[in-house]
């Protein structure tokens, strides 16, 4: 029988997702680029690769914001946003700690989520996926080719063979296909979807990740480069390789299903070592008042102490309002973390603008990147880079690394190129942008 479908609450955006199975271990699948979750159950191939699934796993699926049964959007969102659907949908099927099953694009979704929240990831398994947008659809011309097969014949199913070369001449999976795009996602909604894909770089993410992962990949999938695959095997730690035979992108399909569906299983009911929570991905947050010096020197004590509670109180409403977690004040300014880099950089931004009217602008500077977890501190490269980044930042200005803008893609976002810059005490050039508002 087909799962009930149900609806989590991620922010103000429903997210549609189905709950099956009951084996010992709980698994989140995050799907290809567009899903429709009760479709699933009607083609034989994929509703006997999930019932697989089941077999000796309490299964999680659901549809991504904008796509399938889940809300439909103006404007699709980030990967940070997309992560916290997948969070949302955990903890709306009560699932504390699952397993990642991230298919194509669902990988840089899954794998920027395990490194984020490791405590609550068991395991990562990353199928025909990718780190870089480019192993997908290489060049512009290859991107503006998908984009007007989406724009002409979207819900033809005439896309196939670019997914299933296996199944090119059947008609009734071509018919299938079809009804699948039509179930996805609009034209418009898979338009918006793939530029904000054509944005995804997950590569300084990568190898962060901490906890055990295995990556498979076809050698020749026409969908997704193998280089893709064989590039996150390399450089994520003690990940485990797989590679296989065959041209079909879907693991449900092909010469080695089964092949597939064994190693998988097998990797996720064998045993595990826990994952230590000591070291997470997070974006870091640094903050501090220009010529605070002088200002408090002007004022004199008592209002100087006034100004800095007001300061104080603003930066902590801010955090509270976009989920940050402060680590210490540093005198005049904030150290504080988020486990979303869109979320850290809007927070700069409001913070920014609500302390003008105090009398005082503030600098600010983010980076996103492991993370050392000392009690309640933090420490590590990150950190310092996030400090290094703010210190050149100018009055009422956000500056972040190459790093959060790449993460922020197709959050709506817009930056402005400051160039290469040397931190100091921080090995190599980094690119800097400015957050323009």
């Amino acid at each position: 029988m087909q799962p009930v479908t149900r609806y989590a609450k991620s922010g103000d955006v429903h997210i549609a997702y189905q709950v099956f199975g009951d084996g010992p271990i709980n698994l989140v699948f995050a799907p290809l680029f567009v899903s429709n979750i009760e479709l699933y159950w009607g083609q034989p191939d994929w509703s006997r690769w999930l019932l697989r699934l089941a077999s000796y796993a309490r299964v999680a699926i659901f549809d991504k914001r904008g796509t399938g049964m889940s809300d439909k959007l103006s404007e699709l969102p980030g990967l940070d946003q997309r992560m916290d659907d997948l969070r949302a949908v955990m903890d709306a099927a009560g699932m504390q700690q699952a397993a990642l099953l991230g298919i194509s694009e669902g990988g840089p979704l899954s794998a920027l989520f395990a490194a984020t929240y490791p405590d609550r990831c068991r395991a990562l398994v990353l199928y025909g996926s990718f780190a870089q947008f480019s192993s997908w659809l290489p060049t512009e011309e290859a991107l503006a080719q998908f984009l007007g097969y989406i724009d002409q014949a979207w819900g033809s199913g005439a896309s196939l063979p670019f997914f299933a070369p296996s199944f090119a001449n059947d008609p009734v999976t071509q018919e299938w296909w079809g009804r699948f795009e039509r179930l996805g996602a609009s034209p418009a909604a898979v338009t918006a979807l793939m530029r904000m894909n054509s944005q995804i770089d997950i590569s300084n993410i990568v190898p962060t990740i901490r906890v055990p992962t295995l990556v498979i990949h076809r050698t020749e999938d026409v969908t997704i480069n193998v280089e893709g695959g064989r590039y996150l095997a390399k450089h994520i730690p003690g990940a485990r390789y797989i590679e296989l035979p065959g041209q079909d992108h879907p693991p449900w399909i092909g010469e080695n299903v089964e092949e597939i569906s064994d190693a998988i299983e097998e990797f996720l009911t064998g045993s595990r070592t826990p994952v230590p929570v000591d070291r997470v991905l997070a974006t870091v947050l640094f903050t501090d008042i220009i010529g605070s010096t002088q200002k408090a020197a002007a004022l004199g004590d008592r209002r100087w102490r006034d100004l800095l509670n007001n300061h104080h109180a603003a930066i902590r409403r801010n955090l509270v309002h976009f989920r940050g977690h402060e680590i210490k004040t540093t005198g005049d300014g904030f150290l504080a973390t988020f486990d979303g880099p869109a979320r850290g950089v809007r927070c700069a931004c409001a913070i920014a603008d609500e302390v003008r009217p105090l009398g005082i602008e503030i600098r600010a500077g983010l980076h996103t990147g492991e993370c050392e977890m000392i009690g309640d501190d933090v420490g590590g490269i990150a950190v310092h880079i996030g400090a290094r980044v703010a210190a050149l930042a100018d009055a009422s200005e956000v500056l972040v690394s190459s790093t959060v803008k790449d993460l922020v893609a197709g959050s709506g976002l817009r930056f402005g190129d400051r160039g290469s810059k040397s931190l100091k005490g921080v090995p190599g050039e980094w690119h800097i942008f400015a957050v323009e508002r």
